[in-house]
């Protein structure tokens, strides 16, 4: 297939390119500047220059391709609401370029607090009122499938480790390393979900290459790692001690990361044979990448 990938150069992006291209996919890749765009080209792939407001070139990426995967997104915590609004748009000008098309459009999203305080599982749908803002996008991308677009979510886990990872955990790292020891909230026992970047490439070339219209897939290689036990590879790796913390210590992330929000992989597994074997999160922050 055709593949034209948003983010191709972010961190899950550039993970999914080249698991593309090694099983016979032609990628087309989007890149927002010269240097991203190198680094697109040379994975592999064909470069489309642009960014998530060039919606006219989003629509063209699109009806020229057989499949797309929307994973670019814009991390303005600053002025998150432009941020949704600029995804939302760019899911719109996708889906209306594929309507009638019967092909693929997977679209990333999230596990974080979806169902707070229970396993989700993909069969469980958002409270659209109290569910990150980040839900709405996902639920106008699935009422595509009305549309004629072969529509599938990938809820990622909050965690997407690897080496080079410069998201929630080296936050965390960063943290621990200003206050000298690493914190969890409560009794530590709220659990997060963790998925290893190149398995979650994995899982986004067989949804578009398998999964039904409508499809939620769970992105989750760890169903339920405890907080505390994140905390404690945090400080053996820093060589800090572990401690009892308020949400307000690890500043921004402290309410994702106080929430108790385990997720299921058991029916993406059995649709698509998705069998993740990249290292796990603890096994990760003990190989020392994360703290040079």
């Amino acid at each position: 297939m055709r593949v034209f990938v948003t983010g191709a150069s972010g961190w899950i992006g550039s993970a999914v390119v080249p698991e593309l291209i090694s099983h016979g996919h032609e990628v087309v890749g989007l890149a927002r500047s010269d240097e991203k765009a190198r680094a697109v080209a040379a994975a592999g792939a064909q470069v489309l220059r642009g960014d998530l407001d060039s919606l006219d070139l989003l629509r063209d990426g699109a009806r020229n391709a057989d499949a797309v995967i929307h994973l670019a997104f814009v991390h303005d915590f600053g002025n998150f609401a432009e941020s949704l609004r600029k995804d939302r748009a760019a899911i719109e000008a996708l889906g209306e370029a594929l309507e009638g098309t019967d092909r693929p459009l997977a679209i990333a999203s999230g596990t974080l607090a979806v169902v707070p305080g229970r396993v989700l599982t993909e069969n469980d749908t958002a409270d659209l009122a109290s569910a990150h803002p980040r839900q709405q996008n996902a639920a106008a991308a699935l009422a595509l499938v009305d549309k004629g677009v072969r529509t599938q979510i990938v809820r990622l886990a909050p965690t997407v480790h690897g080496e080079g990872d410069q998201g929630f955990v080296p936050t965390l790292i960063n943290v621990a390393r200003e206050r000298k020891v690493a914190g969890y909230v409560g009794d530590g026992s709220n659990r997060w979900t963790a998925v290893h970047r190149s398995d979650a490439a994995t899982l986004f070339r067989l949804a578009i290459e398998k999964a039904p219209a409508g499809a939620i897939l769970h992105a989750v290689g760890e169903e339920a790692i405890t907080a505390r036990d994140i905390a404690g590879a945090i400080g053996r790796g820093l060589g800090v001690p572990t401690a009892q913390a308020e949400p307000a210590d690890f500043g921004w992330i402290g309410p994702m990361f106080a929430a108790d929000s385990p997720a299921s992989n058991k029916i993406t597994r059995e649709l698509l044979g998705w069998n993740p074997t990249g290292p796990t999160l603890i096994e990760d922050l003990s190989a020392g990448h994360y703290f040079k």
